[in-house]
């Protein structure tokens, strides 16, 4: 158990940290916004880019690893979107940002650093590779039919105009793209260039730590932990079973099965809360509340449910 303690306290130290830093007025909720941009803008796309443009792109492009992440993903996006509509009541926006939270993960903020800790020879790929399924098709598809439900459907031609853009803008996007064009043509960026996106990467796992710890230390669970827990609960549970069990599934649907580490990152990446932007997504949508109530209840206990995963992982996957 020592060994998986020294995965997660890290991790939960620097968030802690973080927390104090707001809550002793070190550092105010300003500056963790711009800490924020800053991991955003600039330190996750440089990781992003070096992980895939120094690797061959049929490494990159694991289609295996993207149809089970994705796969288990959908399985539990279909369940949770329906338990709210039909069992909790909820409008149609309010399902889907319920769904989102529980199969949108925190992949560059906290699931990087855990991998970097875990799996250091396949964290920046398992990085990429998530990046891709939640970026271009898991938010993407959740915000449509949060948008749906709003305001009335949008026209499909607008709403597709409005995702495309959406992507085109996103600086995690432009990292992918560029590492997998250098990747695709097989160049090798000279020192000088690749040193500042090297200094870039290097930052982003324990800033993006300090943010999150940052952000959580202004928010208030009262009267809503209630509404939540189920969205808590299939983030930090039935999300990372649902990759487990599609990662297994794979040789029976024709596709090659995962490597050891990979099927492990998967698990791993399944089982961290949900991404730092949640609550920003379903600010327009009158969400914020409950979206930041959840996300701070499930980093809270995902200390205990990342533990009992990585021990699982350890003892049965790797």
């Amino acid at each position: 158990m020592l060994d998986i303690l020294s995965i997660t306290a890290p991790i939960f130290i620097m968030i802690a940290i973080g927390y104090a830093a707001v809550s002793s007025r070190l550092f105010d909720a300003a500056a963790m916004k711009i800490l924020g941009r800053y991991v955003v803008f600039l330190a996750l796309p440089a990781l992003l880019f070096k992980a895939i443009s120094q690797r061959p792109i049929a490494e990159v492009i694991n289609l295996s690893y993207m149809a089970a992440y994705l796969g288990g993903s959908l399985a539990v996006l279909a369940a949770g979107f329906f338990h709210a509509r039909w069992a909790r009541k909820a409008d149609t926006t309010a399902a889907a940002f319920s769904a989102m939270g529980m199969v949108c993960s925190n992949t560059g903020f906290i699931g990087y650093p855990i991998l970097l800790l875990t799996l250091p020879a396949v964290a920046g790929i398992g990085l990429a590779l998530n990046m891709m399924v939640e970026n271009i098709i898991l938010i993407p598809l959740l915000l449509a039919i949060a948008e749906a439900g709003h305001g009335g459907p949008s026209p499909a031609g607008r709403m597709l105009v409005r995702t495309l853009h959406g992507l085109l803008r996103n600086p995690i996007i432009i990292g992918l793209v560029a590492g997998l064009a250098v990747s695709l043509a097989g160049l090798e960026l000279p020192g000088p260039l690749m040193k500042p996106i090297d200094m870039l990467a290097a930052s982003s796992a324990a800033i993006s730590l300090l943010v999150i710890g940052g952000t959580l230390a202004s928010v208030e669970v009262r009267g809503v932990s209630g509404e939540v827990a189920p969205t808590v609960a299939g983030k930090l549970i039935f999300h990372p079973l649902a990759v487990f069990a599609a990662t297994a599934a794979l040789p029976f649907v024709g596709l090659a099965p995962l490597s050891a580490d990979m099927r492990a990152a998967a698990v791993i990446l399944a089982a961290v809360p949900m991404m730092g932007i949640y609550p920003i997504l379903a600010q327009r949508f009158g969400r914020e509340r409950t979206s930041v109530v959840a996300m701070l209840m499930a980093t809270t206990l995902s200390f205990f449910t990342l533990s009992a995963v990585l021990w699982t992982v350890k003892a049965y996957i790797m």
